[in-house]
């Protein structure tokens, strides 16, 4: 498994977005991007840290940040949760799980003492040359937006 750590350079990878366009590691350069790893539209502490994002959007744009969801979810889970929610920012379909490996947060997990694969959620923050500023691994889904704002504050 891939460990990526502060000042490393973000991988390379193509996916697609709850439109259905692609998406790669050059849509990343240019801004600040919150690349954030979740398990699974429309569950509760995946919902309340994409409300989170959302609620706090306008205030990160104004930072220089934009924000990019990733998922195992399918393009038309990710156009229903946008939709119901009403996010507003781009969420990356990873079927294949490829894009979370690439990033080092498909593993091995474990609930009421059953083994299974999947995301841990962690958020990446990428400058706009692409190296990573800073990862979050114990994610606060209730006040994320507030939890990255405050990352920086004394910066």
């Amino acid at each position: 498994m891939t460990t990526l750590k502060v000042g490393d350079t973000a991988p390379d990878f193509s996916s697609v977005t709850q439109e259905g366009t692609p998406f790669t590691r050059a849509d990343l350069l240019e801004k600040r991007t919150i690349l954030y790893f979740y398990p699974k539209d429309n569950t509760s502490g995946c919902t309340l840290e994409a409300q989170s994002l959302r609620d706090g959007k306008a205030e990160l744009a104004a930072r220089g940040f934009q924000i990019v969801g990733v998922s195992p979810d399918s393009v038309r889970s990710h156009q229903s949760f946008c939709a119901k929610h009403n996010l507003g920012f781009t969420l990356l379909a990873d079927t294949d799980h490829s894009l979370c490996e690439a990033f080092g947060v498909w593993a091995e997990k474990s609930m009421y003492g059953r083994k299974y694969m999947g995301v841990l959620r962690t958020t990446f923050v990428i400058d706009s040359e692409g190296r990573i500023e800073k990862i979050f691994t114990k994610v606060d889904t209730r006040n994320h937006y507030r939890q990255i704002l405050d990352a920086y504050e004394n910066e």
